[in-house]
């Protein structure tokens, strides 16, 4: 339930309060000494920051040192918190910041939510067809009955039985040819692109069920990813979605495209039986740029010049996610996300700390985003999927083309936590009872 006005103008003042209350708290307590608090706090950060580079940077002698080191930085502001006696000081200003926060975006949650995606009647189906891969996520077909459920519900189920001798797509295609008036997967992020993108090639209705590992798109979607058999609820209740797809190059994605250090460690044959080692191990000449290539790309106006990650996604994530990890407010609104990431040194790792100010941190909306190298071809990750790709790799969407049958009720839906805009929060904290009456609703 959201708040009234009335509520909302409370919730304004108590985040004003609790932001004051950050700076206030050490103030009062700490008095002079809140320089000097907030002087070793920043330090440890910025330590932990450069330690954690030069951890990933370097091998041998150097890289265990600087693991200590990033150990060491917290703990050295502890102490001196603690011999300052400023340790409940700096604990009670912290947790006043979350307080402050989520106060501020309840009180302007009407101005600052994006509008929901557009739900149109769902058409009426009489043959689905959902390919299934019994492997992914561990299994989930089978620990979920999804195979059972769809066919008691009226859909053919095609299993894909065989791993990687299976042309997913050609399968669709089939399946199409053969009558199906929709298609859908139970499968990871790359199997449900595949498929999506002959569905909308045949301006078929296309089903996303979260059988994979990590299910970004069902996430974005509202889709519940713990129970992935209530995604086939859409086939008896069920709304439109019309969602963006993206292209890179001739590979269809619906999350994202990434190059660079990640791409190219995910490449390695030694990846799939040691991630983590082989990540550790390759990382330091991925980011010091004695291996791999050396990219740039362009997003219409702004230019990535060496970035040694870009991420190219499917409409942008949060303002604060520069992983492709997080929440898309929307996949249909027809941009392209691109973040890069350059570091060079610990300082320009200890500035990734400002986030979205930081200088090794680019970010950039476009309709096209062209990405080059100095080699001819030049590795990719294409929703989780290892790729190589010839270059320049051309990104592009094709805008509210593919058409999703989701439940009409999404028990997975939320929404997108943008940053709390306080001169909105002030307005609205500073306005009198009698000017809210007043003031005609939106």
């Amino acid at each position: 339930m959201k708040p009234t006005m009335r509520g909302r103008r409370w919730l304004a003042r108590v985040a004003l309060v609790a932001a004051a209350g950050v700076v206030l708290v050490p103030a009062v307590f700490a008095g002079t000494r809140t320089f000097g608090l907030l002087a070793v706090g920043l330090a440890g950060l910025a330590l932990t920051a450069a330690a954690i580079w030069w951890g990933l940077s370097r091998r041998g002698l150097l890289r265990f040192l600087a693991l200590l080191l990033a150990v060491a930085a917290p703990l050295w502001v502890l102490v001196e918190y603690a011999r300052a006696d400023l340790v409940w000081v700096a604990a009670l200003a912290l947790a006043l910041w979350p307080v402050a926060l989520g106060a501020g975006r309840a009180a302007v949650a009407r101005h600052d939510e994006p509008d929901p995606m557009p739900e149109h009647p769902a058409p009426e189906i009489r043959h689905p067809v959902l390919i299934m891969n019994p492997r992914s996520g561990g299994g989930k077909v089978r620990r979920f009955a999804l195979r059972e459920r769809a066919e008691s519900l009226g859909a053919e189920v095609r299993l894909l039985e065989r791993r990687g001798e299976t042309d997913v797509a050609e399968l669709a295609r089939k399946a199409a040819a053969e009558g199906a008036d929709l298609l859908g997967v139970a499968g990871g992020d790359g199997t449900q692109a595949l498929v999506a993108d002959v569905a909308a090639d045949l301006r078929l209705p296309f089903l996303v069920i979260p059988a994979g590992t990590r299910n970004h798109f069902a996430l974005d979607l509202g889709l519940d990813r713990d129970d992935p058999s209530k995604a086939l609820d859409a086939l008896r209740d069920g709304v439109e979605l019309h969602v963006d797809i993206g292209r890179a190059g001739d590979r269809p994605f619906v999350n994202n495209v990434s190059f660079g250090a990640y791409a190219e460690v995910v490449q390695s044959p030694s990846y799939r039986d040691g991630k983590t080692r082989t990540t550790l191990n390759l990382l330091p000449d991925l980011l010091l740029g004695h291996k791999g290539a050396h990219l740039t790309a362009r997003a219409e106006e702004t230019t990535f010049c060496g970035p040694q990650a870009l991420l190219v996604s499917n409409n942008s994530y949060g303002t604060g996610d520069i992983a492709g990890l997080g929440h898309r407010a929307r996949v249909d609104a027809g941009v392209l996300g691109c973040v890069g990431v350059r570091v060079t040194s610990a300082a320009h790792a200890a500035g990734l700390l400002r986030g979205r100010r930081a200088a090794g941190l680019t970010r950039a909306t476009a309709t096209t985003v062209v990405v080059d190298a100095d080699q001819e071809r030049i590795p990719a990750g294409v929703d989780g999927e290892a790729l190589v790709l010839r270059t320049p790799v051309h990104c592009e969407l094709r805008p509210r083309a593919l058409r999703v049958l989701v439940p009409r009720r999404r028990p997975g839906l939320r929404k997108a936590r943008p940053p709390v805009d306080w001169r909105l929060v002030t307005g609205l904290a500073l306005t009198s009872g009698h000017a809210l009456r007043r003031t005609p609703p939106r």
